[in-house]
């Protein structure tokens, strides 16, 4: 309702806007009769064509009326649009003449009263039909903008389902490679991480997800994985998860930390001996969410130009898992820009006393 009222409220001030520009057409003709004279009878007569033809839309069939994107119901189509018109102009004349008149007379004019009806009655004609036409073009092209922005947010919601999915049996793929060297080497803890791996695939692919989930959603779902991947490491892998409340609404992708964890462990802390610590750290800065993956393992590679790799320690084993060093940060990325442009980024980096940190920034919503 409150964006139908600013909808017409926006319309009325045009229509004024058009009575005002009459008004010194008429003035120009009828120089004996004062500009506020006019400008009333202008008003009066552009008010009563707007209120008829706003109103006359909607006993018309929306069948036969072109989409608004604002919500209300757009201009009909064909010969309605005509007949609509038509009546707005000729009750608008005859009525809003009245009205004046009652309001503060006839006032003086050179022309005859017949002379001055037919005049008037072409200027009403002329600048009803370009009324019309004005806001006919104007809701007809805000329709067809708002049809392409949604195909292109359905396209952008279908590119991020499409990552989504091949996100989570990449995810799952290396985690029953993970189960399969349990079983050959500690069965009773591969029954424990198959444990966790059923309590982990309730919670995150039990059902549809949407291409947004609060952050607090994500934040749980990287504690049940960092829990499945602990029955493997035990000791050797430590973990802190620090939310801000004031950010646990925020709104952001399915399975956007999860990756840069899973190449934190298996590129950095599994190749150690000792293992490891991986901290998430979630902040606000300069209007933009900053999410932290910080890792203590083997650090960064070195690519052969020299520049900083994507992933530290030994190349894919034999046991079919992919590199999540090329594949996950990669989604990452893709998911990003496909959601916030060029202001969604994924940056790695060497923190002070070795290791690695990757760094996730999407600008946070009005609301947050």
């Amino acid at each position: 309702m409150t964006v139908l009222l600013r909808s017409l409220l926006r319309h009325y001030l045009h229509v004024l806007a058009l009575c005002c520009v009459v008004t010194v057409f008429t003035t120009l003709m009828w120089p004996t009769r004062s500009y506020l004279i006019q400008l009333v009878y202008s008003v009066c007569i552009g008010t009563i064509c707007w209120a008829t033809m706003e109103a006359g839309r909607y006993l018309v069939d929306p069948r036969h009326c072109h989409g608004n994107p604002e919500g209300g119901r757009g201009w009909p189509k064909g010969w309605r649009g005509l007949v609509l018109t038509v009546t707005g102009i000729l009750v608008g004349f005859y009525v809003g003449d009245e009205v004046a008149y009652w309001l503060i007379g006839p006032g003086d004019s050179d022309a005859g009263p017949a002379n001055k009806n037919i005049i008037g009655l072409y200027i009403t004609v002329a600048a009803g039909a370009i009324g019309s036409f004005y806001f006919h073009a104007k809701g007809k092209s805000a329709a067809m903008a708002a049809e392409i922005a949604a195909a292109a947010r359905d396209a952008s919601e279908a590119r991020l389902k499409l990552l989504e999915t091949q996100l989570e049996p990449h995810m799952l793929f290396n985690t029953l490679a993970n189960l399969r060297v349990l079983i050959g080497t500690d069965p009773e803890r591969a029954v424990a991480m198959l444990d966790r791996l059923n309590d982990y695939l309730r919670a995150t692919l039990g059902g549809s997800r949407s291409t947004l989930h609060p952050l607090s959603q994500e934040f749980d779902r990287l504690a049940d994985y960092l829990a499945l991947m602990a029955v493997r490491m035990g000791p050797r892998l430590r973990c802190t998860l620090e939310l801000p409340p004031g950010l646990r609404e925020v709104p952001v992708p399915p399975l956007l930390l999860q990756p840069l964890v899973e190449n934190a462990i298996r590129h950095g802390l599994e190749p150690q001996v000792e293992g490891g610590e991986i901290r998430v750290l979630a902040r606000r800065e300069d209007g933009d969410l900053v999410i932290d993956v910080i890792d203590t393992g083997a650090g960064l590679a070195t690519a052969p130009d020299g520049r900083p790799g994507e992933g530290a320690g030994p190349p894919p084993s034999d046991d079919g898992a992919a590199s999540a060093g090329g594949f996950g940060l990669t989604q990452v990325r893709e998911r990003l820009r496909t959601l916030h442009g060029e202001r969604g980024t994924l940056t790695l980096s060497s923190p002070p006393g070795g290791g690695t940190r990757a760094t996730v920034t999407l600008p946070l919503p009005a609301s947050a």
